[in-house]
């Protein structure tokens, strides 16, 4: 056995410790803690992967049975394939480099050990989620990881705008856990077991839904638990507002933990999934639209975190179109390389928020890339990757989608296409704003310390080249079944092309013409207030839904049901009893006199209604 349960139950060990005995420790214990627990679990993994490879066949490590119940049996059983193993350097890896970093970026902060008490957790249940070899464990994770987003959204509790979101990424995560719980429980219904191998091999015997069937409900309904944790249309709404908790959580929510377990998920259930191809189908639509609406809604942002938290939700909506098509090595691929580019992307983003002395609105930066030039030059390669530019990590997993796209339909890889764009023009439009020109702030900017852009400049080396070092989809042969893609030298001109395009029109309009964009702003009249103000969406959710069952929750449920029935019969009787009380206590004189007169009278009632009983008998 090669103690696969290290891996998770280290950083459990570091939220056990700085969650129990933090608040008594120095600081610079609990960073020892927090930071050393995922860097031996990354190691732990190195270890295991060296002593495991090739990987033909999973490894599988049982402890021990879960649940007995009937003919359901559910053992708590870790594994690791190839997918399992680009998820766990991943987790392990990014997320190590977060806790580095915030280690620095939270060194002023209070509730410092209360932070990485729940980091560490953030990452215990991430890896509970991808190494579990049945959907019950993993679910157990996925719940996991929803609790700590809420935890850690919401960290700046006493400031309403933080305790809401994390409010909202829970209750939203909820509807897609429902979904999800259903699904569960048609597998156990059909398959008579939990346990992936079983369920997977059972599942390649059966045939292809040409028409909607259980495969395709159950895959649907894996759809709608990956909408929620993974932000896709329509339950994307909790992750722009993910931005109120610290920068670190924001890198480590969109790039290592959380919104990739959607994908995962979709990924690992793929067996399922190529039984159904409408849900297929379904799949890549619900990606494009999620792409194409979060990326119009970025163009218009000026919070640096929003920008990138609206482009996370853009980008996943490419992995779900990769899913969606088949191509699910192709998926995967692009959830490392968003890993690296994004996470920089928001640690960087935290650096210049930490420069400016955090300050969070563009407008109000400028100038910067002489300040703080290895923030600059660090966060410069997260804009060329995301943007596509040829031969970074970015370039390779979306020419890899798209080239997918277009072989299962052609439109489909022409809007992915124009996605990219416009991808690439807001990136680039965000380093324009915060980078170029004058300085328009009031403090005045420092570069962060060594901490901080440590892990940046690691992360930089694997936004240009780690599409090139790891090529995952020829590792996921073995996993997945056969993908079908075109590797055409046009279609990669032309998408890298849209990349290119958007960077240059960006620059026209932010750069050469500074007054541009306001110009076609105010031109844009009504259309760009839509899309600045995010579709109404959330406001449409507050009038559809959330209005109606908090007014009908008071007038219904509250005033009629609650005060109304139930208190009403409660007080009714109590009234009723009172009435009759203060009737009787008339009798209670204190004479003896009077209380013989009262029973001579009740004998001569009791006499008389059992004459006249008797008489009617």
């Amino acid at each position: 056995m090669q103690q696969l349960w290290l891996i998770p139950v280290l950083p459990l060990l570091g939220f056990l410790v700085n969650g129990l005995f933090g608040k008594r420790f120095p600081k610079s214990l609990v960073t020892l803690v927090a930071v050393a627990t995922p860097v031996l679990s990354f190691l732990w993994v190195i270890k295991t992967l060296m002593a495991i490879s090739p990987l033909e066949t999973a490894h599988v490590e049982r402890y021990f049975t879960w649940i007995q119940s009937g003919f359901l049996e559910i053992p708590v059983e870790l594994a690791v394939d190839r997918l399992t193993a680009i998820m766990l350097l991943v987790v392990t890896g990014i997320g190590s480099l977060i806790h580095v970093y915030a280690s620095g970026y939270m060194a002023e902060e209070d509730g410092y050990y209360r932070f990485f008490a729940y980091l560490n957790l953030f990452m215990f249940f991430m890896l509970t989620l991808v190494m579990a070899n049945n959907f019950l464990l993993l679910f157990v994770g996925w719940e996991g990881v929803g609790l700590c987003s809420y935890l850690l959204i919401g960290f700046y509790y006493l400031k309403k705008s933080a305790s809401t979101a994390g409010n909202k990424a829970f209750i939203v995560n909820r509807i897609g856990d429902f979904g999800f719980s259903l699904a569960i429980f048609l597998i156990v219904v059909h398959f008579k077991t939990l346990d992936f191998p079983k369920v997977f091999e059972a599942a390649k015997a059966l045939p292809v839904e040409q028409t909607a069937g259980w495969i395709t409900a159950v895959c649907l309904l894996l759809l709608v638990g990956a909408t929620g944790k993974s932000a896709q249309v329509p339950l994307y709404v909790w992750l722009p507002d993910a931005m109120e908790g610290p920068t670190p959580v924001s890198a480590l929510i969109h790039a290592a933990t959380m919104v990739t377990a959607g994908v995962y998920m979709v990924a690992r259930s793929a067996a399922l999934f190529v039984k159904a191809p409408i849900a297929m189908d379904v799949v890549a639509i619900i990606g494009l639209i999620t792409a194409v609406l979060a990326a119009t809604i970025g163009m218009t942002q000026f919070d640096i975190k929003k920008v990138y938290a609206y482009s996370t939700v853009s980008q996943l909506g490419y992995m779900f179109i990769g899913l969606g098509v088949g191509a699910f090595s192709a998926g995967i691929w692009h959830v490392v390389t968003h890993a690296f580019f994004k996470a920089l992307l928001f640690l960087g983003a935290g650096s210049v928020i930490h420069a400016c002395h955090h300050e969070q609105d563009m407008r109000h930066m400028g100038g910067l890339r002489k300040k703080i030039p290895i923030t600059f030059a660090t966060l410069a390669c997260a804009w060329l990757a995301i943007s596509g530019v040829p031969f970074t990590s970015g370039w390779y997993s979306k020419e890899a989608i798209l080239g997918a796209a277009h072989h299962h339909a052609p439109w489909m890889y022409w809007v992915g296409v124009a996605t990219a764009a416009v991808t690439a023009f807001y990136v680039s439009r965000s380093m324009f704003l915060t980078f170029w020109g004058e300085y328009k702030g009031h403090a005045h900017p420092h570069e962060s310390p060594i901490s901080m852009w440590a892990p940046l400049a690691v992360l930089a080396v694997l936004s240009l080249a780690g599409g090139f070092l790891f090529n995952v989809p020829h590792y996921l042969e073995p996993i997945f079944p056969v993908e079908h893609g075109e590797h055409n030298m046009m279609l990669e001109i032309i998408g890298s092309g849209a990349g290119l395009l958007g960077i240059a029109v960006a620059w026209l309009m932010y750069i050469a013409k500074p007054g541009m964009a306001d110009s076609i702003a105010n031109s844009l009249g009504g259309l760009y207030t839509l899309v600045y103000n995010k579709y109404f969406v959330d406001e449409m959710y507050d009038a559809a839904i959330i209005h109606p069952t908090i007014d009908g929750s008071r007038t219904v449920l509250w005033r009629g049901l609650d005060a109304g029935t139930i208190d009403g019969a409660v007080n009714g009787v109590g009234w009723l009893s009172r009435r009759i009380g203060s009737v009787l206590r008339r009798i209670q004189t204190g004479n003896i006199r009077s209380y013989a007169t009262w029973v001579v009278a009740g004998s001569v009632a009791v006499i008389f209604l059992l004459g006249i009983a008797g008489g009617v008998r």
